[in-house]
């Protein structure tokens, strides 16, 4: 039976590119996931192999990357605009360009209060949190007596573009990671809090103001803690809610470790001086670990932070 080539296209899907521009001690972050896909005179290269028209699907990956440092990224819509254009005008073979982005937002993370260290501002130039990805939960265990109340979060997506270094680790022959003086922190916080009201005769909190409160103390802690480790940070966190709300006795976190990684782009002749990352969802580094009251004993469960 005869068959002919219908449509069809090509290219390099979800290329997640984070472009950090440092204005003085403000930076601004356009995070993108990016899909090209071409078409053009294709027969060959299905029909019998021949690759003389296909440009490679690495290629438009490396376009991507070194076109956030030689255009910045200004819009989402600009941005593809420049990438189609260019793979339509500077390959003969390709005749259409598809450029699909997902720009996900970022809000700055406010400073506590007027003694902050970031005195002159309202928010921290270079903190972030992810627009609209938090989800609220709470689990309550009641007996006929006594209750027990853990509450939290998960999916709260935030990042510092700078005032983090890992560096001083252990290292053997396996090792290949280099020590980092200025990276990126980002993760994912899933964080279950365990409040110390148990039966009817206490005064029982304000649940809003306290999930407020915590979140609050949780995101400042993040924000304004120069961070030599994500476990630095995750201590940090929990220590600020605990210290700052007296209903709440233990903080158990999971930080997944959302890696950035700073693209080569020495081989195009561009220098990346801490601007174009390539955001990594894995393997990542998993940081987990409970923050108590002095005094208390541990009780959420490990598996509470999968609820």
């Amino acid at each position: 039976m005869a068959t002919i080539l219908g449509q069809n296209q090509y290219g390099k899907a979800e290329n997640r590119v984070v472009k950090i521009t440092r204005d003085g001690d403000t930076h601004h972050i356009k995070d993108l996931n990016v899909s090209v896909a071409l078409s053009g005179d294709m027969d060959d290269v299905h029909y019998s192999g021949s690759n003389a028209n296909c440009l490679p699907t690495d290629t438009t990956k490396n376009t991507v990357y070194a076109f956030a440092k030689e255009h910045g990224i200004e819009s989402a819509e600009q941005f593809g605009i420049h990438l189609a254009r260019w793979f339509v005008n500077s390959q003969e073979p390709i005749q259409r360009a598809r450029i699909r982005i997902e720009e996900y937002a970022w809000d700055r993370i406010p400073t506590s209060d007027a003694n902050s260290k970031f005195i002159g501002s309202d928010e921290v130039k270079h903190s972030f949190v992810r627009q609209g990805q938090e989800t609220r939960v709470t689990q309550i265990t009641y007996d006929g007596t006594n209750w027990e109340v853990i509450s939290g979060l998960k999916d709260l997506v935030v990042m510092n573009s700078t005032n983090s270094e890992f560096w001083g680790y252990v290292k053997d022959k396996y090792t290949t990671l280099k020590e980092a003086y200025d990276r990126i922190l980002a993760t994912q916080v899933s964080a279950r809090w365990r409040y110390n009201w148990s039966d009817d005769e206490q005064r029982m909190p304000n649940w809003e103001k306290s999930y407020a409160e915590a979140r609050k103390h949780m995101l400042h802690a993040f924000a304004e803690t120069y961070s030599l480790s994500l476990q630095q940070t995750l201590y940090q966190m929990g220590s600020r809610i605990i210290n700052h709300r007296s209903e709440i006795d233990e903080v158990r976190f999971s930080l997944p470790n959302k890696h950035h990684f700073l693209v080569d782009l020495e081989p195009f002749g561009l220098k990346n001086d801490n601007e174009v990352y390539f955001a990594a969802d894995r393997p990542y580094g998993l940081i987990e670990a409970t923050v108590l009251r002095d005094g208390v004993d541990a009780r959420i469960p490990v598996d509470m932070t999968n609820l």
